[in-house]
Protein backbone atom coordinates (compact mmCIF):
# COMPACT_ATOMS: atom_id res chain seq x y z
CA UNK A 1 0.00 0.00 0.00
CA UNK A 2 2.79 2.76 0.84
CA UNK A 3 4.57 1.94 -2.51
CA UNK A 4 1.50 2.24 -4.33
CA UNK A 5 0.80 5.40 -2.50
CA UNK A 6 4.41 6.58 -3.18
CA UNK A 7 3.96 6.05 -7.02
CA UNK A 8 0.92 7.98 -7.22
CA UNK A 9 2.04 11.02 -5.62
CA UNK A 10 4.94 11.07 -8.08
CA UNK A 11 2.70 10.59 -11.01
CA UNK A 12 0.76 13.22 -9.50
CA UNK A 13 4.07 15.98 -9.64
CA UNK A 14 4.59 14.81 -12.92
CA UNK A 15 1.28 15.82 -13.51
CA UNK A 16 1.64 18.96 -12.60
CA UNK A 17 -0.99 18.64 -9.38
CA UNK A 18 0.77 20.66 -5.94
CA UNK A 19 1.77 18.37 -2.78
CA UNK A 20 -0.89 19.73 -0.96
CA UNK A 21 -3.44 18.84 -3.75
CA UNK A 22 -2.11 15.56 -4.09
CA UNK A 23 -1.92 14.87 -0.18
CA UNK A 24 -5.69 16.31 -0.34
CA UNK A 25 -7.09 14.07 -3.25
CA UNK A 26 -5.63 10.90 -1.19
CA UNK A 27 -7.33 11.96 1.86
CA UNK A 28 -10.86 12.91 0.74
CA UNK A 29 -10.64 10.23 -2.34
CA UNK A 30 -9.04 7.77 -0.65
CA UNK A 31 -9.16 5.72 -3.92
CA UNK A 32 -5.75 4.35 -5.58
CA UNK A 33 -7.23 3.67 -8.91
CA UNK A 34 -9.03 6.05 -9.70
CA UNK A 35 -6.43 8.59 -8.20
CA UNK A 36 -3.88 6.86 -10.80
CA UNK A 37 -6.32 6.79 -13.58
CA UNK A 38 -7.63 10.64 -12.63
CA UNK A 39 -3.97 12.21 -12.69
CA UNK A 40 -2.93 10.02 -15.91
CA UNK A 41 -6.44 12.16 -17.58
CA UNK A 42 -5.38 15.09 -15.75
CA UNK A 43 -5.60 18.18 -18.37
CA UNK A 44 -4.94 21.78 -17.68
CA UNK A 45 -7.33 23.66 -18.40
CA UNK A 46 -9.78 21.48 -17.75
CA UNK A 47 -12.49 21.11 -20.09
CA UNK A 48 -16.08 20.36 -18.96
CA UNK A 49 -15.94 16.81 -21.68
CA UNK A 50 -12.67 15.99 -19.95
CA UNK A 51 -14.60 16.01 -16.55
CA UNK A 52 -17.57 14.20 -17.48
CA UNK A 53 -14.97 11.56 -19.17
CA UNK A 54 -12.91 11.32 -16.13
CA UNK A 55 -16.02 10.98 -13.78
CA UNK A 56 -17.41 8.14 -16.06
CA UNK A 57 -14.21 6.49 -16.28
CA UNK A 58 -13.35 6.50 -12.59
CA UNK A 59 -16.88 5.89 -11.71
CA UNK A 60 -16.01 2.70 -14.05
CA UNK A 61 -12.95 1.68 -12.03
CA UNK A 62 -14.69 2.03 -8.31
CA UNK A 63 -18.00 -0.01 -9.25
CA UNK A 64 -16.24 -2.79 -7.98
CA UNK A 65 -16.74 -1.52 -4.39
CA UNK A 66 -20.35 -1.82 -5.02
CA UNK A 67 -19.69 -5.77 -5.21
CA UNK A 68 -17.61 -5.78 -2.83
CA UNK A 69 -19.92 -3.77 -0.40
CA UNK A 70 -22.31 -6.27 -1.15
CA UNK A 71 -20.67 -9.42 -0.02
CA UNK A 72 -20.63 -7.74 3.08
CA UNK A 73 -23.62 -7.57 3.57
CA UNK A 74 -24.27 -10.55 5.96
CA UNK A 75 -21.53 -9.12 7.92
CA UNK A 76 -22.24 -6.02 8.21
CA UNK A 77 -26.07 -6.00 7.53
CA UNK A 78 -27.04 -6.03 10.70
CA UNK A 79 -25.35 -3.05 12.37
CA UNK A 80 -26.89 0.43 12.15
CA UNK A 81 -26.16 2.51 9.15
CA UNK A 82 -24.33 5.15 10.78
CA UNK A 83 -21.83 2.56 11.71
CA UNK A 84 -21.10 0.89 8.30
CA UNK A 85 -21.22 3.47 6.25
CA UNK A 86 -18.15 5.42 7.36
CA UNK A 87 -16.18 2.49 7.42
CA UNK A 88 -17.54 1.24 4.05
CA UNK A 89 -16.55 4.53 2.68
CA UNK A 90 -13.25 3.84 3.41
CA UNK A 91 -12.70 0.62 1.60
CA UNK A 92 -10.25 -0.42 -0.50
CA UNK A 93 -8.91 -3.62 -2.43
CA UNK A 94 -6.48 -5.04 0.21
CA UNK A 95 -9.08 -4.05 3.37
CA UNK A 96 -11.44 -5.98 2.39
CA UNK A 97 -9.24 -8.90 1.15
CA UNK A 98 -7.67 -8.53 4.84
CA UNK A 99 -11.20 -8.70 6.52
CA UNK A 100 -13.27 -11.08 4.41
CA UNK A 101 -10.32 -13.43 5.30
CA UNK A 102 -10.57 -12.47 9.09
CA UNK A 103 -14.15 -13.31 8.54
CA UNK A 104 -13.93 -16.93 6.68
CA UNK A 105 -11.77 -17.68 9.74
CA UNK A 106 -14.28 -17.04 12.04
CA UNK A 107 -13.45 -13.54 12.99
CA UNK A 108 -17.11 -11.85 13.94
CA UNK A 109 -15.61 -8.27 15.62
CA UNK A 110 -16.96 -5.64 12.91
CA UNK A 111 -14.76 -3.29 14.38
CA UNK A 112 -11.17 -5.19 12.45
CA UNK A 113 -12.83 -3.89 9.06
CA UNK A 114 -12.75 0.24 10.33
CA UNK A 115 -9.61 -0.17 12.10
CA UNK A 116 -8.00 -1.52 9.12
CA UNK A 117 -9.35 0.69 6.61
CA UNK A 118 -8.29 3.48 8.71
CA UNK A 119 -4.75 2.07 9.16
CA UNK A 120 -4.50 1.46 5.49
CA UNK A 121 -6.32 5.55 4.97
CA UNK A 122 -3.28 6.74 7.04
CA UNK A 123 -0.55 4.89 5.28
CA UNK A 124 -1.82 5.95 1.76
CA UNK A 125 -2.02 9.70 3.21
CA UNK A 126 1.48 9.41 4.14
CA UNK A 127 3.07 7.86 1.56
CA UNK A 128 1.91 10.37 -0.72
CA UNK A 129 4.10 13.01 0.27
CA UNK A 130 7.25 11.31 -0.46
CA UNK A 131 6.35 9.66 -3.48
CA UNK A 132 5.18 13.58 -4.86
CA UNK A 133 8.74 14.84 -3.36
CA UNK A 134 10.41 11.77 -5.79
CA UNK A 135 8.27 12.71 -9.07
CA UNK A 136 9.90 16.35 -8.47
CA UNK A 137 13.15 14.78 -9.22
CA UNK A 138 11.80 12.15 -11.33
CA UNK A 139 11.42 13.17 -15.11
CA UNK A 140 10.99 9.76 -16.45
CA UNK A 141 8.69 7.87 -14.17
CA UNK A 142 8.37 4.81 -16.81
CA UNK A 143 12.19 4.68 -16.80
CA UNK A 144 12.12 3.31 -13.38
CA UNK A 145 8.89 1.59 -13.29
CA UNK A 146 6.85 3.15 -11.26
CA UNK A 147 4.31 3.14 -14.21
CA UNK A 148 3.76 -0.59 -13.31
CA UNK A 149 3.11 -0.44 -9.70
CA UNK A 150 -0.45 -0.04 -10.24
CA UNK A 151 -0.92 -3.27 -12.71
CA UNK A 152 1.39 -5.14 -10.32
CA UNK A 153 -0.70 -4.35 -7.50
CA UNK A 154 -3.37 -6.04 -8.72
CA UNK A 155 -1.92 -8.85 -9.78
CA UNK A 156 -0.40 -9.86 -6.21
CA UNK A 157 -4.39 -8.82 -5.15
CA UNK A 158 -5.81 -11.81 -7.80
CA UNK A 159 -3.67 -14.46 -5.79
CA UNK A 160 -5.96 -14.47 -2.92
CA UNK A 161 -9.00 -15.00 -5.42
CA UNK A 162 -8.08 -17.71 -7.06
CA UNK A 163 -10.42 -19.89 -7.50
CA UNK A 164 -9.96 -22.25 -10.44
CA UNK A 165 -9.56 -22.06 -13.56
CA UNK A 166 -13.46 -21.28 -14.64
CA UNK A 167 -13.73 -18.70 -12.50
CA UNK A 168 -10.42 -16.93 -14.02
CA UNK A 169 -11.89 -16.76 -17.37
CA UNK A 170 -13.44 -13.52 -16.73
CA UNK A 171 -10.25 -12.03 -16.01
CA UNK A 172 -8.77 -13.35 -18.86
CA UNK A 173 -11.39 -11.97 -21.51
CA UNK A 174 -11.39 -8.70 -19.47
CA UNK A 175 -8.04 -8.12 -20.24
CA UNK A 176 -7.75 -9.37 -23.25
CA UNK A 177 -10.47 -7.24 -24.76
CA UNK A 178 -8.98 -4.15 -22.94
CA UNK A 179 -5.99 -4.45 -24.52
CA UNK A 180 -7.12 -5.04 -27.99
CA UNK A 181 -9.14 -2.28 -27.22
CA UNK A 182 -6.64 -0.43 -26.05
CA UNK A 183 -4.94 -0.39 -29.08
CA UNK A 184 -7.67 0.44 -31.65
CA UNK A 185 -9.73 2.66 -29.72
CA UNK A 186 -8.21 5.98 -28.37
CA UNK A 187 -9.18 7.11 -25.16
CA UNK A 188 -9.83 5.53 -21.97
CA UNK A 189 -12.58 3.35 -23.34
CA UNK A 190 -10.60 0.42 -22.83
CA UNK A 191 -11.13 0.65 -19.34
CA UNK A 192 -14.83 0.56 -19.82
CA UNK A 193 -14.46 -2.36 -22.86
CA UNK A 194 -12.55 -4.77 -20.39
CA UNK A 195 -14.87 -3.92 -17.26
CA UNK A 196 -18.21 -4.92 -19.42
CA UNK A 197 -16.59 -7.74 -20.83
CA UNK A 198 -15.77 -9.18 -17.57
CA UNK A 199 -18.62 -8.92 -16.01
CA UNK A 200 -20.66 -10.33 -18.40
CA UNK A 201 -18.60 -13.15 -19.09
CA UNK A 202 -18.88 -13.55 -15.16
CA UNK A 203 -22.56 -13.42 -15.46
CA UNK A 204 -22.85 -15.84 -18.53
CA UNK A 205 -20.46 -18.68 -16.38
CA UNK A 206 -22.60 -17.98 -13.66
CA UNK A 207 -26.43 -18.44 -15.13
CA UNK A 208 -24.64 -22.31 -16.68
CA UNK A 209 -23.33 -23.01 -13.17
Amino acid sequence: MAVFGIAFGAIAAQKGLTLFEATLMSAVVFAGASQFVAAEMWTEPMTAAMVVTLGLVTATVNLRFVLMSAALQPWLGGLPPWQTYPALSLMTDPGWLMTTRYRAEGGADAAVFLGSACALWLVWIASTVPGHLLGTFVTEPKRFGIDLVMPCFFIVMLVPLWRGRRKAIPWLVSGVLALVAGEFIPGWWFIITGAVAGSITAGILDGRA
